[in-house]
């Protein structure tokens, strides 16, 4: 899920790992980013030219002539020039992202000196600013910084999930939370678009406005290329209930009111005892499974050929 939901594209290796707690899958993640920045350290940190503006002794850029004229007897000439330098944004962010894991204190020693080393190995170079995850999403990458791509996607997930908690405990320590419901919405939306059928194409986060005062926004909808007609519109539910809830049904035909479009599909994490297949004036409502207990790869083929029975071998 998180490969699909955060775009990680890692590799992983075959089989499974043990691990008795969550906080031994963040310390794998946290160490596979240290190494990897410790690994981009070596070969050298990405850089790009900033503009900067100084009063220099000698000329360098380009000159405010204007400046230079109003005061002769100053000997510094105001400059305009681009520098090359690594403190930028692209190492900013993990630098932030390191320093949020060593403080988390989720990490054994062995992880914790491997974060510590990669966190010493930036720190000279970069300045250390605040960030959000938003920062790690639409960055443009090219070959001299291609790499970078898995390692905000790693920063975006630790960002992501590591924030206070109203909870209260017996250390002073950063908690470590996961958002199931909206992982699972994440994770849905990007497999979908990996693997969206043929003819269709995938919106995410669609703004839908009921009236002047309040709006909506939809998890997905599935589109017709040929004419870019909403043919499904789907929401997803991280819950197990028995049956479908009547604000659900309510929400999810409002939104396909909305859009005219006649197809409405609540997708949830396990089958229900009571599904859904009922007609709503002319919208189909239905609960639909993206399962979670087995190979997701074949859960959602599952749930493809559920969605559309007709269309798909």
């Amino acid at each position: 899920m998180l490969d699909y939901a955060y775009n990680l594209k890692i590799k992983f290796p075959e089989g499974q790992i043990q691990c008795q707690f969550l906080e031994q899958a963040y310390e794998t993640l946290a160490n596979i980013l240290a190494q990897k920045i410790l690994e981009r350290c070596r070969k050298g940190l990405y850089r790009d030219y900033l503009p900067k503006t100084e009063r220099l002794a000698y000329i360098r850029g380009r000159v405010d002539l204007r400046s230079a004229i109003q005061k002769p007897w100053d000997v510094k000439l105001k400059c305009d020039y681009h520098e090359q330098t690594g403190d930028i944004e692209d190492n900013q962010i993990l630098a932030w992202t390191l320093f949020i894991i060593g403080r988390s204190g989720l990490c054994r020693e062995s992880v914790s000196s491997t974060v510590r080393k990669a966190f010493h190995a930036l720190q000279g170079f970069v300045t250390l600013k605040h960030f959000k995850s938003e920062a790690c999403i639409d960055r443009t990458y090219h070959r001299l910084n291609q790499d970078y791509q898995l390692l905000h996607a790693l920063c975006r997930f630790f960002l992501d999930n590591t924030g206070p908690s109203h909870e209260i405990g017996d250390r002073e320590m950063l908690p470590f939370l996961i958002d199931m419901a909206k992982l699972y919405e994440q994770f849905v939306a990007e497999w979908l678009n990996a693997n969206t059928p043929k003819g269709f194409f995938v919106k995410q986060q669609h703004r839908v406005t009921h009236d002047q005062n309040y709006s909506d926004r939809i998890d997905l909808l599935l589109c017709d290329i040929a004419t870019s007609k909403v043919r499904y519109v789907l929401d997803t539910k991280y819950k197990a209930p028995d049956k479908v809830a009547s604000n659900d049904i309510h929400q999810i035909v409002a939104y396909a009111n909305a859009l005219n479009c006649q197809n409405a599909i609540l997708i949830y994490p396990q089958n229900l005892k009571q599904p859904l297949d009922i007609k709503h004036g002319d919208i189909q409502v239905r609960s639909l499974t993206f399962s979670l207990d087995s190979d997701l790869h074949e859960a959602g083929e599952t749930f493809l050929k559920s969605l559309l029975p007709n269309t798909l071998p």
